[in-house]
C-alpha cells in the first residue's frame, strides 16, 4: 500500500483505512495477514528533523507499526531521505572484502599476478560496488558521499593490485594499473544504460514510462513522462528522466527483434558455406611479407575473371570527421569509386559503413557470382555475422539482407573477406 501526502497524519489515516479494507477482504476469502511481517516506512525530502509517528492498528486488533530507519527490498537498502548512504556503505564494504580475499587465491610460493588481480577487480568486485547505481547516480544528485566511499575502495584495490605504498598518489597508481577513475567509469556505464531501453520492445513497461508524447483521452497510460508539465519535468529527477532526455533525437541503430537475428532464419544457419574470412597468421615470423604475397596472388587470380568483383574499403577519422572510401574492380577495370563523409562516428562504425556501401554496390552488378572484400578492419567485417546486440546493427541488417538476396539468386554465389593490415605496403 502506497500513499502520498505532505502530512504524516493524513498519510497514516489513508494507510489505516486501506489496511482495514484489505484485512476484511482477505478475511472474506479465508486468508489472514501475518502482522509480524507487516512494516511501515516513510520517505521525506525535508531538511529538518524527521520523526514520523507510528501507525496505530490496535483499534482493529492489530499491533502498532513503528517506522524503521531503513528498508531492504530485493537487495536494495532505502533510507528515509533516499540518500542511499547505507546502501553504498554496504556494497562498498562487500566489495572491499573481496579485494582483501584476493590474497587467498595465490599459493604458498607465489601470489596471483597483478594482471589477474586487475581482471578480478574489474569484472567481479567493481560490479558489486556499483550494483543498482542508477538509483543514486543521476543528473543533479548529491553524490559527494558516494564518490568518497568509491574512491577509497578503488584506491585500496589499486594498492592491493600493485603492492604499492599506502602513501602513493591515487591518480598515479590508477594509471599504472590501467583502471580509469571511478567517476569516468560511472559516466561510461551510465551512458550505456541510458540507451538500453531503446533495445526493448515498444510494449515494455520502461518504454511506456519513457513515452514523451502527451497521453490520448482514451489512453490508460497516465504515468508516462509525456503526462508531466514542464515544471514537473524540471523538478523530477531520476535515471528514467535522464534516459528520456538522452534518447531524444537518437536514431535507433539496432533492432534486436529483427528477423535476421532469429534462430533458424539467420545467414549462418542457411548459408554458412557461402562466406569465409582470410586472416593474417600472426604466428608467422614475417607476417606482412607472407600475407602480402597471398594478397597479390589472390588479386592476380581473380582480377581477370569477369564474374568476380574486388571491393577495397577503408575509413579514417581526423578532427571528428570520418571519410569512407570503397573501390570496386572487376575484370581489371575500376567500376565504382565511392567517398562518404560523416562526423562524430566511431572507427568501427566508419569501417562497417564502408563495407556496407561496397557490398551493396557489388550486389547490384549483373552476372557477379563472387565478391571479395579487402579491408584493414576485419573485426568490423566479422560483426556482420555476429548475432549479439550492438550499436552497429543498422548496418549489419542492411548487409545481411543484401547478402541473403545474393545467395538466394544463385547457390554458387560466395563472398570472401580478406584482411589487409594498415602497415602493409
Amino acid at each position: 500500500m502506497i500513499t502520498q501526502n505532505k502530512s504524516f497524519i493524513i498519510s497514516n489515516l489513508n494507510l489505516f483505512c486501506s489496511y482495514n479494507i484489505l484485512s476484511k477482504l482477505l478475511d472474506s476469502f479465508g486468508l489472514t495477514i501475518e502482522h509480524s511481517k507487516t512494516e511501515i516506512f516513510h520517505f521525506s525530502r525535508s531538511q529538518g528533523a524527521f520523526n514520523p509517528p507510528p501507525l496505530n492498528l490496535s483499534i482493529i486488533g492489530d499491533p502498532i507499526l513503528r517506522p524503521q530507519d531503513s528498508w531492504r527490498y530485493l537487495g536494495f537498502i532505502f533510507d528515509c531521505k533516499l540518500s542511499f548512504h547505507k546502501y553504498i556503505d554496504y556494497y562498498a564494504n562487500k566489495a572491499l572484502s573481496m579485494v582483501k580475499y584476493m590474497k587467498l587465491l595465490g599459493n604458498s610460493s607465489q601470489d596471483i599476478s597483478p594482471l589477474q588481480k586487475r581482471l578480478l577487480y574489474r569484472y567481479c568486485t567493481l560490479p558489486i560496488a556499483l550494483y543498482g547505481f542508477q538509483m543514486w547516480y543521476y543528473n543533479k544528485a548529491p553524490i559527494s558521499y558516494h564518490m568518497k566511499i568509491l574512491n577509497k575502495l578503488q584506491r585500496r584495490a589499486t594498492i592491493c593490485i600493485l603492492g604499492a605504498f599506502k602513501t602513493s598518489p591515487a591518480e598515479g597508481i590508477e594509471a599504472i594499473t590501467g583502471i580509469i577513475p571511478i567517476r569516468f567509469h560511472l559516466q561510461k556505464i551510465t551512458r550505456r544504460s541510458q540507451i538500453r531501453p531503446l533495445k526493448l520492445p515498444d510494449n515494455h513497461i520502461l518504454n511506456q514510462l519513457m513515452d514523451d508524447k502527451p497521453p490520448c483521452p482514451n489512453s490508460t497510460n497516465f504515468f508516462n513522462i509525456g503526462s508531466l508539465t514542464n515544471r514537473q519535468r524540471s523538478l523530477t529527477k531520476g535515471h528514467l528522466i535522464n534516459s528520456s532526455i538522452k534518447s531524444n533525437g537518437i536514431v535507433p541503430s539496432f533492432s534486436f527483434l529483427d528477423p535476421e537475428f532469429s534462430p533458424g532464419h539467420r545467414i549462418i544457419d542457411h548459408f554458412s558455406n557461402h562466406f569465409s574470412f582470410n586472416l593474417v597468421n600472426r604466428k608467422e615470423k614475417e607476417i606482412h611479407k607472407i600475407h602480402a604475397q597471398e594478397l597479390n596472388e589472390m588479386v592476380l587470380n581473380n582480377s581477370s575473371i569477369p564474374n568476380t568483383t574486388l571491393v577495397i574499403t577503408n575509413a579514417s577519422i581526423k578532427n571528428n570527421i570520418a571519410t569512407f572510401i570503397s573501390h570496386i574492380h572487376s575484370a581489371n577495370h575500376s567500376l565504382i569509386k565511392t567517398v562518404h563523409h560523416a562526423s562524430f562516428v566511431t572507427s568501427s562504425e566508419a569501417e562497417l559503413f564502408a563495407i556496407r556501401c561496397g557490398i551493396n554496390q557489388a550486389c547490384s552488378l549483373d552476372n557477379i557470382s563472387k565478391i571479395i572484400i579487402v579491408t584493414d578492419s576485419i573485426h568490423a567485417a566479422r560483426k556482420i555475422f555476429n548475432n549479439n546486440s550492438s550499436p552497429f546493427q543498422i548496418h549489419t541488417i542492411t548487409i545481411l539482407k543484401e547478402l541473403r538476396k545474393f545467395f538466394i539468386a544463385n547457390d554458387a554465389n560466395t563472398i570472401e573477406f580478406w584482411e589487409c593490415p594498415s602497415k602493409l605496403k
